[in-house]
């Protein structure tokens, strides 16, 4: 498809708020600024292109959000916006202000809600990996996933002093939905004793006997990292089964949960997101529709959405390797 002339662009957060968001909106939002375009944002998401919140953005709404946990853009899930009805009226709407092209930053429901719309009415649309989750590929890290899992470790490091200090057992669950990316390194970051992950199922009689090998070595404290969509069940459910084959261990339960979203995000989201932000509406003036940008080997790359939203990305068999040489 040719380029076509791109003079407005929106831009929008949908689905999960995660970490660098809002530098992610702050880049597009320059770069558009520098390419003499004018840039709207579109309030809480897919609902808010419906409901027609949407208002043209200036220096004074991207000041000091680069370090801000969130999205002020604000988010939502949309079932209106998932009819044919609702995307139509979200057209109308857009054509109302005379905008031409989209970056959507979110996940795989994010991304898809983008792809329908430029399959139905040709609006040209670049997606931005926006999830703590790490699940999409086309990227090697998604804007958020960097700082969920410095969060994560800094919560297991202090639930960790009690352990240490009680001789506890503790199960901590951390989100990721059904992919164990925050597991792993989270767990591998905090010298976890045991790691269950969705991709990878353990054996409720292996864990118990990698937990009594470890008591016979003396360690002081244990820690199980869960991820939430675990093929075992949650960390509640794992901690109730290893409760029946070792009832005389205190044994506790965290869930960290929304926990992980907040706060500021890292250098390492902030960067990521600015470069993408960048590359989004640098993609869009350049042709590239109906794609994500990501960063592979820390080179920007296209990837159509379709297939950064269906392609398996699980978590690589080395750093579970590492982390199974680690815990023992």
């Amino acid at each position: 498809m040719e380029p076509k002339t791109i003079k407005k662009i929106g831009v929008l957060t949908s689905g999960g708020d995660s970490p660098g968001m809002n530098a992610a909106i702050r880049a597009a939002v320059r770069a558009g600024f520098y390419y003499n375009l004018e840039m709207f944002g579109i309030y809480r998401g897919y609902e808010g292109m419906i409901q027609d919140d949407i208002k043209r953005l200036d220096s004074k709404n991207i000041a000091h959000v680069l370090e801000r946990g969130g999205t002020f853009l604000k988010s939502a899930r949309s079932t209106e916006f998932k009819t044919p009805e609702g995307r139509k009226k979200a057209y109308e709407n857009l054509k109302s202000h005379g905008i031409d092209a989209l970056v959507v930053i979110g996940g795989d429901g994010s991304l898809t809600g983008a792809h329908l719309f430029f399959q139905e009415f040709g609006i040209p649309s670049i997606g931005l990996p926006g999830t703590i989750d790490n699940d999409l590929s086309g990227t090697d890290s998604t804007i958020g996933f960097d700082t969920a899992c410095n969060t994560a470790i800094e919560a297991i490091d202090k639930i960790r002093d009690t352990a240490t200090s009680h001789d506890r057992l503790f199960f901590v669950e951390v989100m990721g939905r059904d992919a164990g990316f925050i597991a792993i390194n989270a767990g591998i970051g905090s010298a976890a004793a045991a790691i269950l992950i969705p991709e990878k199922k353990m054996p409720i009689e292996h864990l118990v006997e990698k937990l009594k090998i470890r008591s016979k070595a003396k360690k002081s404290s244990n820690i199980v990292i869960v991820a939430e969509g675990g093929k075992s069940g949650g960390a509640g459910e794992i901690a109730e089964k290893v409760k029946k084959f070792l009832p005389s261990y205190d044994i506790k339960v965290t869930i960290l949960g929304h926990l992980q979203r907040g706060g500021a995000p890292s250098s390492f989201d902030r960067l990521l997101a600015s470069k993408l932000g960048v590359a989004a509406v640098e993609g869009l003036l350049q042709g590239k529709y109906d794609v994500m940008a990501g960063l592979i080997n820390n080179k920007v790359v296209y990837t159509p959405i379709k297939k950064a939203i269906v392609d398996d990305k699980s978590v690589d068999e080395e750093d579970f390797r590492i982390a199974k040489i680690l815990s023992t």
